[in-house]
Order: C-alpha cells, then structure tokens, then sequence
C-alpha cells in the first residue's frame, strides 16, 4: 500500500491570494485605441503581430512569423523575464501565425504523416481545427510563461444572436469556434473596450450582447475609465482601476 499524505481539510474560510488578473483580454473594433492604451502600461512589453504600433511610442517589439515570435520569447527567457506585463497584439493574429504549427503538429500523427495539402484546415469535418487549437495553445503557454501577466489583445467579430424573440447585434472575441471559449474560460477577466466621447472604457458587466466578464472582484460587473482625452488631443491612461494590487 502506498503511502499518501495526510490531508487537512479547512474548519475556516482561506483569504483569496490574488486580487489583479494575471491574463487580461481586451477586444475591440478596429482603431479604438487597444494598442494605445496598452503603450502605457508601466514595465509592459508589446509584441505586436499586426505592425500596429508604428505610431505608438511603446516599449515594442515586432514578429511577423511564428519563428520570429519564439525567437523574442527566448530572447525574454534568457534576459531574466524582465518584464512584469506582457501584452500580445493581437490573439487573433496569432491563431493565422500558428498554421503552419498545426500542420506540422497533424502530419506527425500516423494519420497525417502522408497528407500533402499546406493548410491543415481543408480536413473533412473540420478534423483540422483540432490541430490548430493545439497549436495556438502551445504557443500561448510558452508567452504566458514569460511574465506574472498577459495581456491579449483581440479584434471584435459581430454576429448576430437571439435574445428575447429579437435578432440583436452582439459583440464577441474574434477567435475560432472552441478556442475562444478555452482562451475565455482560462481568463481571468474580459474586457470590451469602446468609447464614449472623449473617454475610452473597458467593460467588464457580461451580458446577451456583449461576451466580458471577470474573476477579480474589483472588476466584476464593473465598467471603468481606461483612458480620457482633453480638447487639443492629449491622452491620460489610468490603470490602476484594472491593475489595484
């Protein structure tokens, strides 16, 4: 019989450990400023896939392949992991990048080994999407790795849903089928950016048209000023409503 440890069960409730979310995502439409705010985020490493922060003054680094992003997440690793945020620019680039990923990752399986087609998303009944979900996984977790916390940024996908009888526009994640409900359910908050006059917002209160929502109790429920702008086009960040701890 092997011997197990002896478990002591809690007679008291425990203190939570953590307050901030150490994965963020953020998703937008197109030139809300995702990329802008994230720019000011102290000791936050952008790593941009989309060639977005050209004309954002950013502590920045840019990956135009997979190669090129796992040769910065080495260079992080062997650097001491210096930084304390890292933000990725945007996920749903990332899920094109980590194709060619998926279909080395299908072609060494036994039933893979003879396909001859580059896109491993042509597989009948949508076998490929599979593949794909480990790859950009893979690739997540090595990222994810590198810092106390992520950022993801993402673009907004429309779709329209059914809520109480009507056809209504909703907001969500531009991400793949199952691979945004894992990137969603392993967040520990989501939020959706957008604007309101001259402030930009981060929504975290879910509901049937917009996918947000979090695990922090500051946050949870919550809309906050991310960023506001004055009339000659000067922008203040704060994030210290999204980041207390």
């Amino acid at each position: 019989m092997s011997e197990t440890a002896e478990i002591v069960l809690p007679t008291t409730k425990i203190k939570s450990v953590k307050k901030d979310p150490s994965k963020l995502v953020l998703y937008a439409p197109p030139k809300m400023g995702k990329t802008t705010v994230v720019a000011e985020l102290e000791n936050n490493l952008l790593i941009d896939l989309e060639n977005g922060s050209e004309y954002v003054d950013a502590m920045k680094v840019q990956a135009n392949s997979l190669n090129e992003l796992m040769d910065i997440a080495k260079a992080i690793e062997e650097a001491g992991k210096p930084y304390k945020f890292i933000t990725i620019d945007t996920i749903t680039k990332l899920e094109e990048m980590v194709l060619p990923l998926a279909l080395k990752l299908y072609k060494a399986t036994p039933m893979g080994k003879n396909f001859k087609g580059s896109d491993v998303l042509i597989l009948p009944n949508g076998a490929g999407y599979l593949y794909l979900r480990k790859a950009f996984l893979k690739v997540l977790a090595r990222l994810e790795s590198l810092a106390d916390n992520v950022i993801l940024i993402g673009h907004l996908k429309d779709k329209m849903i059914n809520s109480k009888g009507k056809e209504v526009n909703a907001k969500d994640l531009d991400l793949t089928g199952k691979l945004k409900s894992i990137v969603c359910a392993d967040a520990d908050a989501i939020g959706y950016l957008h604007r309101d006059g001259n402030k930009t917002l981060v929504n975290f209160a879910s509901s049937d048209e917009v996918l947000c929502g979090s695990r922090c109790n500051h946050l949870r429920g919550k809309e906050v000023t991310l960023a506001e702008g004055d009339d000659n086009g000067n922008i203040k960040v704060d994030w210290s409503q999204i980041y207390i701890d």
